[in-house]
């Protein structure tokens, strides 16, 4: 809100990158930089041109590849530049990176099951999820500060991060986190203004309906 309270309006869609072949083995990327496959190429092609029709008044992204990639169709529609904030990245989650669903059940069988139950945990020796809202949140309320009224700001991310982000910037409590669901590769949500604060509009929207693959689901 602006100085004298009243609501300025302003939306952000939070986009999570196109589909790797890490997404599609099921395997923790975490902050490791995977590329795009060709499919996931095609799917931020797609969403784009959705979310150029948006009219979208700024981009801010992830400096991993697979974030910038995607997030650089976007900007060939719109002419926006992007800025690119390593405060974007997916949750560094170390021992976890790069091993695929099953291997993390079987060897962190109780770490994973305290993470699923909503319990603070450091997966695999990295960072907590309120460590990830804590640098990543800030990133995006700097960013939205800078629109004008009813301007709409999107954020190139992870899905984790998205997740994590969503929960701090609507006050949801971390233990709920989780509830808020995963989202497919280029699908995304919507923040938008009230007089409250955030509010929720859309959640793993997107222009095909797709399995959610990967980091976080």
């Amino acid at each position: 809100m602006n100085g004298t309270g009243a609501v300025r309006n302003r939306k952000i869609v939070l986009w999570r990158h196109g589909q790797t072949a890490w997404n599609l083995e099921r395997r923790f990327q975490g902050s490791t930089d995977i590329p795009l496959t060709d499919a996931g190429l095609d799917q931020a092609r797609r969403a784009a041109r959705l979310l150029a029709a948006l009219r979208p008044d700024a981009i801010v992204a992830s400096d991993l590849q697979r974030a910038a990639a995607t997030a650089a169709e976007l900007a060939a529609l719109t002419g926006l530049d992007i800025s690119h904030d390593e405060g974007l990245r997916e949750t560094y989650a170390g021992e976890w990176q790069g091993l695929t669903h099953e291997e993390i059940v079987a060897r962190y069988g109780e770490q994973y099951a305290a993470w699923k139950r909503g319990e603070p945990v450091r997966r695999g020796g990295g960072e907590l999820e309120t460590e990830v809202a804590e640098r990543a949140a800030p990133v995006v309320e700097r960013a939205v500060e800078k629109l004008s009224d009813g301007g709409t700001l999107v954020v190139v991310s992870h899905g984790g991060t998205i997740r994590t982000t969503i929960g701090r910037l609507i006050g949801l409590p971390p233990t709920t986190w989780e509830s808020l669901g995963g989202l497919s590769n280029c699908s995304w949500s919507v923040l938008g203004e009230t007089v409250r604060g955030w509010r929720l509009l859309e959640h793993n929207a997107g222009s095909l309906p797709e399995p959610v693959l990967g980091d976080d689901d």
